[in-house]
C-alpha cells in the first residue's frame, strides 16, 4: 500500500495548510510558520520579531499566560516558538485527539494576543537579561559579529535578539503594530505531520484563522555580501575564531555541493578540519565548518575555538587545509560526506516535529513540498569534480573574519588570504 502523499490546500485569503500523514504514529506536530523575521525588522525596531514570539504566550482576549501553559500541558503537549533572520515559527505537539486543542491555541495568540504593557515591560527584561547572556558567552556572540562583518549595516547583519537599547525601547504599540503589519494571511503556513486528517484540520484553521489581517508582503532588503574584520580583545579562557566566505542560496544549484564540502571539510570527526587540527594537531577542542543559505546568498563558515598559545599556529593550518580542499577530495570522503547528509535526511523523517518543519521550510522558501526522492538524488548527484569546482567558487570570494577572546600573536586577515 502506498504511503499516503502530502496534501496542500489554499484558503481564500491565501493561507497555505499542509500535512504530511503518518499512520503509524499516535501523536501529530503542528505549527504556524511567518515568513517573517529579523531581516525584515526596520533598524530601530530591531527585536521585535523575537520579542513578538515572546509575547505571544503572554496573554490573549480570553486566555491569560498561565491558561495557555495549563490548558497545553493538562493533555500532555508541548507548545514552543523560535525567530530566525527569516521566519518565525509557533508550534505543538500532541496527541492526535487534542490537535484542535493546539489549532484553536495557535489561532488565538497569533490573532488576539493583548501586549499587555506590564506584561511586555517584565518580558523586556527578560530577552534584557537573554541578551547579556548572549554577550557574556564568547561562542554565541562571536557569530553577531560575524554576521554583522559580513553584512554591514543591512538587516541581515542585525542581531535576532535585537540590542538592548532597541528591545527598551519596544512598547505593546511597535509590538502589536508590526505583528498586524505583517501576520498576512498570505505570509503565514500551516502545515502538520503525523496521525492527521488533511481535511479536518483544514476546517479547523478556517473556522479559526479570520481575524489576519490582508496586506501585501512587505519586500525585504536584498542581502549583499561584504566581507571584512572584526577583532575584540577580550580576558577569556579562549580564542573564537570564524572565518566566512560568501555562500549559496537556497535556489542555488549549488546548494547540495556546498552542503557536501561543509560536510567533509568540518561536519563530522572524519571531517578534514577535526582530523588535522584537532586529532593530528590537538590545537583546538572544537572545530567545525556549515553552509548557511538565505533566499537570496548564504554564508560559508568555518568555527574554531582554542587556546591563546596556540592561536597562532592554528590560523595558518586552517589556511593550508582550505587550499587543499580546493584541489582535491577523495570520492571516499565525498561519499561519506553524502551519506551523512542521507542518514540526516531520512533520521529528520522520524519525527513528526521534523517533518512538520521541513515542510513549513520548503513552502516558504521553495514554493512546494520537495520529495524525499528528489533531495537524495540531488545529494548523490555531487561529485569530486563538483565539490572542488564549488570550493574554489566560495573561498574565492572575500573572507569575513571575527574573533574574539585570547587573540593576541594571531595574524591579519590579509596576511590569512595569502595561504589559501
Amino acid at each position: 500500500m502506498p504511503a499516503p502523499e502530502i496534501r496542500e490546500t489554499r484558503l481564500p485569503g491565501g493561507l497555505r495548510v499542509l500535512t504530511d500523514p503518518m499512520e503509524t504514529v499516535e501523536t501529530v506536530s503542528v505549527g504556524v510558520w511567518a515568513d517573517v523575521g529579523a531581516r525584515h525588522e526596520p533598524a530601530p525596531l530591531n527585536g521585535v520579531c523575537h520579542m513578538l514570539e515572546h509575547m505571544a504566550f503572554k496573554g490573549t482576549r480570553r486566555r491569560s499566560a498561565l491558561d495557555i501553559a495549563v490548558e497545553m500541558e493538562d493533555v500532555g503537549g508541548q507548545m514552543n516558538a523560535y525567530t530566525s533572520r527569516e521566519h518565525t515559527a509557533f508550534f505543538a505537539k500532541m496527541l492526535k485527539d487534542d490537535l484542535p486543542l493546539a489549532v484553536d491555541i495557535l489561532a488565538d495568540i497569533l490573532q488576539h494576543s493583548v501586549f499587555d504593557p506590564e506584561e511586555l515591560a517584565r518580558e523586556r527584561g527578560v530577552v534584557v537579561q537573554e541578551i547579556a547572556q548572549s554577550i557574556d558567552t564568547p561562542d554565541d556572540i562571536i557569530f553577531d559579529h560575524f554576521q554583522a562583518t559580513a553584512f554591514g549595516n543591512q538587516p541581515l547583519g542585525r542581531p535576532v535578539l535585537g540590542t538592548m537599547e532597541t528591545v527598551e525601547r519596544l512598547d505593546s504599540d511597535a509590538v502589536g503594530g508590526f505583528q498586524r503589519a505583517h501576520y498576512s494571511p498570505d505570509r503565514l503556513v500551516v502545515t502538520a505531520a503525523g496521525r492527521v486528517d488533511h481535511d479536518a484540520l483544514v476546517d479547523m484553521v478556517a473556522g479559526q484563522f479570520t481575524a489576519l489581517n490582508a496586506n501585501p508582503p512587505a519586500k525585504g532588503e536584498t542581502a549583499r555580501y561584504t566581507g571584512g574584520e572584526y577583532r575584540e580583545t577580550r580576558d577569556v579562557e579562549q580564542a573564537h575564531i570564524v572565518l566566512g566566505f560568501d555562500g549559496v542560496a537556497y535556489d542555488d544549484p549549488d546548494y547540495y555541493a556546498a552542503a557536501v564540502l561543509a560536510t567533509l571539510f568540518g561536519g563530522g570527526m572524519s571531517s578534514r578540519l577535526f582530523q588535522e587540527i584537532r586529532e593530528k594537531r590537538g590545537l583546538a577542542y572544537t572545530v567545525s565548518a556549515f553552509a548557511n543559505s538565505y533566499v537570496d546568498g548564504g554564508l560559508f563558515t568555518l568555527y574554531a575555538g582554542t587556546g591563546p598559545e596556540d592561536v597562532a599556529a592554528l590560523t595558518p593550518v586552517l589556511c593550508e587545509e582550505i587550499a587543499k580542499v580546493r584541489t582535491r577530495v577523495s570520492p571516499d570522503e565525498v561519499a561519506r560526506a553524502r551519506a551523512q547528509l542521507r542518514a540526516g535526511i531520512l533520521m529528520g523523517q522520524e519525527s513528526t516535529s521534523g517533518r512538520c518543519e521541513q515542510l513549513a521550510r520548503q513552502i516558504l522558501v521553495f514554493g512546494r513540498p520537495i520529495s524525499n526522492a528528489e533531495v537524495l538524488a540531488a545529494v548523490e548527484a555531487v561529485d569530486e569534480a563538483t565539490v572542488v569546482r564549488v570550493a574554489n567558487r566560495i573561498f574565492a570570494t572575500a573572507p569575513t573574519l571575527a574573533v574574539l577572546g585570547a587573540i593576541d600573536g594571531m595574524e591579519p586577515l590579509e596576511q590569512m588570504r595569502t595561504r589559501f
